[in-house]
């Protein structure tokens, strides 16, 4: 498991899709999201309530496809 402050690339992400993914960090009480492509751009943050409503849509949005 990630230490807080360490950005973790998506378990999708891999070298059949030239590493294009985002990755996440736990900063204090908001989750950041930045593109792996550009680290050093300014990450967006979430509140986790809003991350993790994020994250169910993706998840309804896919087992609906």
């Amino acid at each position: 498991m990630a230490t807080r402050g360490e950005w973790r690339k998506s378990s999708y992400s891999g070298p059949g899709d030239g590493d294009s993914c985002v990755e996440i960090a736990e900063l204090g009480p908001r989750i950041a999201v930045r593109d792996s492509k550009h680290p050093l751009h300014g990450p967006l943050a979430f509140s986790a309530p809003a991350f993790s409503a994020f994250v169910a849509a993706l998840k309804d949005h896919a087992s609906a496809g």
